[in-house]
């Protein structure tokens, strides 16, 4: 279980003092794998890069071939102070993501190492700006979206879970998570079968996905709606991306503070982690690689959607 593991990272960022030296430290007390974060400054302030690194037995980083899960905890900030005091909504992704890490080096501490290599990102502001949305306000960032991804995609990651809170809406009205269709290279391709079995499993109810557009899946900034960033990273990678929802019933912004729920992050951090097991093991796939394939050579490469457009 790693409900200990999700207690302890909201302790970590539920603070006016929040960092990614916290971080660092709070994983390194495992002595496992490689643990770094960056300051970046930004026009609206500055945050802390996070990244760790969870060698598998068979993984990239030993000289093994098994691939590598990359998992990125999506978010605008873990606080929006001064305007809001505590740990708002959109710091569910960042809770997620070191949750997880905290847990995967337990795990490999205690002597149960994933066969394949685990790539854990994300970022810790404690005092992020607002942002006007419809139908409720998000949570901006102080690094604009392209310093988002620059930090936060690796090019080791083989295929990539990037977990975002995903409450602002009124398409998704569920308590728990949800998942997106995979999208690779532009292309919106169908729900990997292997991880609706795997959230059937942890979750012990039938399985939640929510509906990807062509404008959730263009780089933030060329002016059209997007649900919210959980599938930026896309736009970076030409890895298989599936997106990870931390949702609601009701329309929570993302800013709203006392809004966050241990027991849905926990259920959020127990399905990347048995993706991790899985996707190392090679025992499941994000997409079908004949049927892309095939799909590019009908109708071509649709790459220009990762692209500001025409003008660019």
């Amino acid at each position: 279980m790693s409900f200990k593991a999700v207690l302890e990272a909201i302790t970590l960022l539920d603070s006016p003092k929040a960092c990614g030296q916290a971080v660092v430290d709070a994983v390194n007390t495992w002595g496992v794998g490689q643990v770094s974060f960056k300051t970046i400054y930004g026009e609206k302030g500055h945050t802390d890069f996070v990244k760790i690194l969870i060698p598998g037995q068979r993984g990239k980083s030993q000289g093994g071939n098994a691939p590598t899960l990359g998992i990125i905890g999506r978010l605008g900030g873990v606080g929006a102070r001064p305007e809001a005091i505590g740990m708002v909504s959109d710091a569910d992704g960042a809770v997620t993501a070191v949750a997880a890490a905290l847990k995967l080096s337990q795990m490999a501490a205690l002597g149960d190492t994933l066969p394949g290599d685990v790539i854990i990102c994300t970022h810790v502001c404690p005092n992020s700006p607002t942002l006007p949305h419809d139908p409720v306000p998000f949570m901006g960032a102080p690094v604009d979206m392209a310093t988002m991804n620059r930090h936060e995609v690796d090019r080791e990651m083989d295929a990539i879970l990037s977990v975002d809170t995903t409450k602002g809406n009124r398409i998704i009205n569920v308590r728990g998570f949800a998942i997106s269709p995979t999208v690779k290279e532009g292309y919106i391709l169908r729900v990997s079968e292997d991880l609706l079995d795997i959230m059937s499993i942890t979750t012990g109810k039938p399985p939640v996905t929510f509906p990807v557009t062509i404008q959730d899946i263009t780089p933030y900034g060329n002016g059209v709606y997007h649900l919210n960033s959980i599938l930026q990273p896309s736009t970076a990678t030409d890895a298989p991306l599936v997106g990870v929802a931390i949702t609601a019933c009701s329309v929570v912004p993302g800013c709203a503070t006392g809004a966050s729920h241990p027991t849905d992050i926990e259920e959020a951090t127990r399905f990347v982690i048995e993706v991790a097991k899985a996707f190392g093991a090679g025992k499941c796939r994000f997409y079908d690689e004949t049927e892309f394939e095939t799909l590019v050579g009908l109708y071509g490469p649709m790459t220009h959607l990762r692209t500001m457009g025409r003008d660019s």
